[in-house]
């Protein structure tokens, strides 16, 4: 999708080995190349996500919204809890979902419980809008069709143990 400089080397591997070199191998190098691979690797995955989502009118934090709208029971939710569950500052969360209105795909009501609160409910359109956007996600395997299922799974509950580590979630 988005076209990119081709490197002739790798950048990263030519960073831990001067890591290692300048301040030793107690200095954690290794860690440095996998934390380094992955923030590359997820910027990456958002430059693919936005341009592949782009044809339907949508960021990938707008998808995502509009999955989590979809995935709710009722098709609405608290914005408190939209941006909990995205995971994104409030503000954010309130801008994404403003876009979101502004474009006929959410709709922002008062929220019957809450006389102070706002509720963001996804609409016929956008329940349309994000089912073609995830169709080519899906098509083209979340840009990550490089793995095999099984290293996809063992990726998924490697980043999963660092996440759990670092207090993103309960575990179950």
């Amino acid at each position: 999708m988005p076209t990119r400089v081709r490197l002739p080397f790798d950048p990263i591997v030519r960073a831990r080995d001067l890591w290692r070199a300048r301040w030793g191998p107690r200095s954690a190098p290794v860690a440095m190349a996998a934390a380094t691979s992955i923030m590359r690797v997820q910027q990456l995955l958002i430059a693919d996500f936005d341009a592949r989502v782009a044809p339907h009118g949508l960021t990938f934090a707008r998808f995502e919204a509009l999955v989590l709208l979809a995935f709710s029971r009722e098709g609405r939710l608290p914005m408190s809890k939209v941006g909990e569950r995205l995971m994104v500052h409030p503000t954010s969360a309130t801008h994404i979902v403003q876009r979101l209105a502004t474009q006929g795909l959410v709709e922002r009501v008062p929220n019957p419980e809450d006389g102070r609160g706002t509720l963001a409910c996804i609409t016929g359109e956008g329940v349309e809008v994000m089912e073609r956007a995830a169709r080519d996600l899906a098509e083209a395997g979340f840009s990550l069709q490089a793995l095999t299922p099984a290293e996809l799974a063992q990726l998924f509950a490697l980043l999963r143990k660092v996440r759990l580590g670092a207090g993103d979630f309960d575990a179950e």
